[in-house]
């Protein structure tokens, strides 16, 4: 009888994590100082911003104090008033704030609405010189704002809308060129099999945009929306070439006349104003911070 030598079977031991070489645990912690570093330099603007807002004017001059003794709460409330907030009983007008709510309002949803449709046709519509025509849009990025601003102000002049707020909110009807870009991407992924049933189900080309398309590009309608708030909110130059009375300044107009008339000599009330002005921005920013970097992962970025 011929016997079968088997190998002994060896006890499972648990792995045990090495700790990190030397060398690499300098890695790390070069990238983690790079990272703090950069962190702090970028945070101290906005930390030097939110203290000297609390500041008195001679607090500011001292540029060893970084907290206020006392923090100035009031100067918010008279930086606003000086800005044009009116509190009559129970009714509160603040003409600045109340343009400035509308033009970005009626802005993103213009620039959602517009830049999906022609995105939709770019992506699923087939007609001849289709990729010309999308090249040539795509090309008109390169154009600078600059050329094409003096055109602008004449055409926009003819038709009596200067000192008006429709400047501001009809070219974000037509669309942009990047955000177009995204949408057309995004729908380009979208499976065929998905529009053929729909189509087999009766739905037109505008039905399956709207109940099928635009459910779909959640991601993108958040990225675009994020960043045509931002540049709406905080534009200045089209305002500035377009209004010309006080009573349709944007909050950017409004803080720039605020700090041509009190900035010098209230430097506190100029920072407070500044921080009011731009705190919805921060609040969109903590609020989206996290969907807005999975959007950007998943918008249908590629090819």
């Amino acid at each position: 009888m011929t016997t079968i030598a088997t190998a002994p079977v060896m006890d499972a031991k648990p792995r045990v994590k090495t700790p990190p070489r030397p060398r690499n645990l300098r890695r790390v912690l070069g990238t983690y100082a790079l990272l703090v570093g950069g962190g702090v330099l970028l945070i101290l603007p906005f930390f030097w911003l939110v203290s000297s807002s609390l500041k008195t004017d001679q607090e500011i001059s001292n540029i060893s104090q970084l907290l206020p003794a006392v923090p100035q709460w009031g100067n918010y409330a008279e930086a606003l008033r000086r800005m044009g907030l009116e509190v009559n009983g129970g009714a509160i007008r603040f003409p600045a704030l109340a343009n400035t709510i509308v033009v970005t309002v009626l802005c993103v949803v213009g620039q959602v609405v517009s830049s999906s449709l022609v995105g939709y046709g770019f992506a699923r519509y087939r007609f001849k010189g289709r990729d010309t025509l999308f090249m040539v849009m795509l090309a008109t990025m390169m154009l600078p704002a600059q050329v094409t601003m003096i055109p602008v102000f004449l055409l926009f002049r003819s038709v009596g809308w200067i000192d008006t707020l429709l400047p501001l909110i009809i070219p974000a009807w037509f669309g942009t060129p990047f955000f177009i870009f995204m949408f057309r991407q995004f729908f380009a992924q979208v499976p065929e099999s998905l529009l053929e049933a729909a189509r087999i189900d009766g739905a037109g080309h505008l039905q399956i945009y709207a109940r099928i398309m635009l459910p779909l590009s959640g991601p993108v309608i958040a990225i675009v929306a994020i960043y045509t708030f931002m540049f709406t909110w905080n534009d200045f130059m089209s305002p500035l070439i377009y209004l010309n009375s006080p009573e349709n300044r944007t909050l950017a107009l409004e803080l720039n006349a605020f700090s041509g008339q009190y900035g010098v000599e209230h430097r506190e009330l100029l920072m407070a104003a500044s921080f009011v002005t731009m705190l919805p921005c921060i609040l969109l920013f903590f609020a989206a911070q996290r969907y807005f970097v999975d959007s950007a992962a998943s918008s249908g970025m590629k090819g």
